[in-house]
């Protein structure tokens, strides 16, 4: 009987042992444990390491508390002081907002009747250190040092769970903080209200990058409160209700039975029923929250899996592909409602509605890449957009929080949608969709009234003419494909001919798009392609000639003839990278970031310069390049992006070139091919196909592609179709460390 029972206890510990190895073996075949939400949180990057869900609702994420360019996601890696948690963050953006909803646990009574004038001034902030510090894809750990508490957040889509383990014995108490605000963020009324014993709710309406922010909230949690003090703009209040500018809770909570205390919140823009609506049902299990997460973002980087030896690539593809699926966010709720900036709410039918669309970046990598790996959520997309347009008639230029900031040059949903069309994404109106595409380049707003009656845009009336008239003549490249695409060929005769203004802005004499006079004959002088002069009495938006005259993706082989040969202009191109990296002026803009030469990799305009190599029979030039950009503008650390992410495009371009692709022009529904950094890549598509990328022989010499095959047929061209990819096979590249100067040449 003892032998027996020896046994028994043996196969419980080997089934236990076999269990655990299991669980462990799982975590790390998961694709997660490559991403570092660290990378980029450094530098210009502006990211955030909160925890959230791929294109989740809520972005839970630690707030330092400082008003400045580079903490516009509410965090910094150079920053060691906290002053709370908040559930809306923005992903790698120039400008300051969110950070709404602010979350706090301390030790101790504070007093919220003190009106902080700095950070300095905030009784419940905590040092930390980031030796006591984790991120991983869904799940964030801080150690507050000041408190004694340490601090871990997680989400679903649409609620954020909270878990704070306070030092046996100390009070727990957890701070509510709706006046807080960073950067342009002010608030201008908010409301606080303690329900029951577990409940407490509010609302904050601000006033910032979104003019008209509204969001409401509730937190339920997982202990009683025993009791809370109310404040309402510097006053101490009596009773469980606040209503003020700024106003502030206190809730306390009995530290004798554990000394854990759990939360879960959620938010909505319509409110206080819906974000009740938004709360996720059952237990405060952080532990299966946290799993649920890292198993969404498992499933949702596995859209592209890729092979190599060297880990920090895998762990820049990776993170990259975190990145590039953050933002846009989920806005509508639960029941499909959601808030537009002009307060009409509206219902989300059969789509789910998207917020911080940050479309000047966005359209050039980022939503191309959704195209393969998330195409349901670009019909979405499309469908938010479309809702947008109701409210002005406009199609979106960047919104956030349902408004619309107009940031940046263009209306570059169009070429979203286009692109979508073209690559035979439905699951929207496309009649609509052209109706506002159409309408939306042919108002007035935003210097197209000047478009229209010039064919281009007089520096002399409109700061940043040229990028604006490239940008538009871009956009209306566009509008005349999808017009093609429906059958309206008078409308795309129209929309094709105002898509050369280009033409009218191109110098031959010095090689540059610059700004030309009401006369139609004259240039702005004098010139410096070097200068800079941010967002103001320029002709370049966050750049200068240099970076800004090479923006004629819809037309490539009639820009380079304007050059006059390919000669001349790859002449000029490759000088574009070897130039030296001074930028002129007493006003230049942060953003140009990267150089290489005059090329600014930290800012978007630059983004597809690299391969136009390929389009003039020098394709080896584009491997070189591209080849060299990710060597030298991404790595592992906080600083590992060269500018800012951008909500997804700096990381965009990662995946897509690392793994060889690039769309050059969007709307085209082709990719341009560069040079593949991993032994293999496998796009896993709709339908169970999988389109597979080989690069045999490749490594940090050998970057130059020698032959290729496409499933198993000879492959001799610089670019491949949407449609083909999306058939499924094998693209197979043999690499080297010289240039093939025959491969790829028309």
């Amino acid at each position: 009987m003892k032998n027996i029972y020896l046994f028994f206890l043996l196969a419980v510990f080997t089934l236990g042992c076999s269990k655990d190895g299991e669980k462990e073996k799982l975590k790390k075949t998961r694709l997660t444990a490559h991403v570092d939400p660290f990378i980029g949180t450094g530098g210009h990057g502006h990211t955030y390491p909160g925890a959230t869900v791929p294109f989740g609702m809520l972005q839970v994420s630690p707030v330092n508390g400082i008003s400045s360019w580079d903490w516009c996601s509410g965090y910094h890696y150079s920053d060691s002081i906290a002053v709370g948690f908040s559930h809306l963050s923005l992903s790698g953006t120039g400008i300051g907002d969110l950070a709404d909803i602010l979350f706090m646990p301390v030790n101790k009574t504070v007093d919220l009747s003190k009106m902080p004038k700095s950070r300095d001034s905030i009784n419940y902030k905590s040092r930390y250190s980031h030796s006591n510090e984790k991120a991983a894809p869904g799940h964030y750990q801080l150690f507050l040092e000041d408190h004694d508490i340490n601090v871990e957040l997680t989400t679903t889509q649409r609620t954020a769970y909270h878990k704070y383990t306070f030092k046996e014995g100390d009070d727990q108490t957890v701070v509510v903080d709706l006046g807080f605000a960073i950067n342009w963020d002010n608030p201008l009324k908010t409301g606080l209200q303690v329900e029951d014993a577990y409940t407490l709710s509010g609302y904050r309406f601000s006033k910032g990058w979104a003019a008209n922010q509204k969001v409401f909230f509730v937190a339920k949690f997982s202990k009683p409160i025993v009791n809370q003090k109310m404040f309402a703009d510097g006053e101490a209040l009596q009773g469980a209700i606040a209503n003020g500018v700024k106003t502030g809770v206190q809730v306390f909570f009995d530290k004798e039975e554990t000394n854990q205390l759990q939360v879960k919140v959620a938010l909505s823009s319509v409110s206080i029923e819906n974000a009740k609506d938004n709360l996720e049902t059952g237990d405060l299990d952080f532990e299966v929250v946290k799993g649920d997460a890292e198993r969404d973002w498992h499933n949702a980087l596995s859209k592209i899996k890729v092979e190599s030896a060297v880990d920090s690539l895998k762990t820049m593809f990776y993170t990259a592909m975190y990145h590039a699926q953050l933002a846009p966010v989920t806005f509508s709720d639960k029941n499909g409602q959601f808030r537009k900036e002009n307060d009409s709410i509206v219902t989300a039918t059969n789509y789910t509605a998207y917020s911080t669309l940050s479309l000047w970046d966005t359209f050039r990598a980022e939503q191309p890449l959704l195209t393969l790996i998330a195409p349901n959520t670009v019909s979405d997309i499309i469908n938010s957009m479309l809702a947008y347009y109701e409210t002005k008639k406009i199609l979106p230029v960047w919104t956030l929080y349902a408004n619309e900031t107009n940031t940046m040059t263009g209306y570059h949903s169009i070429p979203v949608i286009a692109e979508a069309y073209i690559k035979g994404i439905r699951g929207f109106d496309a009649e609509k969709a052209f109706e506002a595409m159409k309408t939306t380049m042919m108002q007035d707003e935003r210097g197209l009234h000047l478009y229209k009656k010039f064919g281009y845009i007089p520096y002399s009336l409109l700061d940043e003419s040229v990028t604006i008239t490239l940008e538009y003549a871009y956009d209306d490249w566009c509008v005349a494909q999808m017009a093609k695409a429906l059958g309206k060929t008078e409308d795309y005769e129209y929309f094709l001919n105002r898509s050369r203004a280009y033409r009218y802005l191109f110098d031959k004499e010095t090689g540059f798009m610059r700004g030309k006079s009401v006369d139609g004959k004259s240039w702005n002088e004098p010139f410096d392609p070097k200068h800079s002069n941010h967002r103001e009495q320029t002709d370049y938006t966050e750049g200068n000639a240099w970076q800004h005259s090479w923006f004629v993706p819809h037309a490539v082989e009639d820009f380079i003839n304007l050059h006059d040969s390919n000669a001349i202009f790859t002449s000029r191109l490759e000088q574009l990278f070897t130039e030296s990296s001074e930028i002129t002026g007493d006003n230049i803009s942060a953003d140009i970031s990267g150089l290489i030469g005059q090329y600014a990799h930290g800012n978007e305009p630059s983004h597809h310069i690299a391969y136009l190599f390929n389009h003039a029979n020098q394709p080896w030039r584009t491997q070189y390049w591209v080849r060299h950009i990710l060597d030298t503008q991404y790595n592992t650390t906080p600083n590992g992006l060269s500018g800012n992410e951008d909500c997804g495009q700096m990381s965009a371009w990662y995946v897509l070139s690392s793994i060889g692709l690039y769309p050059l022009n969007p709307a085209s529904g082709a990719y341009e091919i560069g040079s593949p950094i991993f032994e293999k890549a496998s796009i896993n598509l709709s339908e169970g196909k999988t389109f597979v990328i080989e690069a045999e022989n490749v490594s940090d010499k050998n970057i130059y592609i020698q032959s290729a095959t496409l499933n198993g047929e000879v492959f001799n061209q610089t670019s491949i179709s949407h449609k083909t990819i999306k058939e499924g096979g094998v693209l197979h590249f043999v690499m080297g460390s010289k240039p093939n100067k025959e491969w790829g040449i028309k």
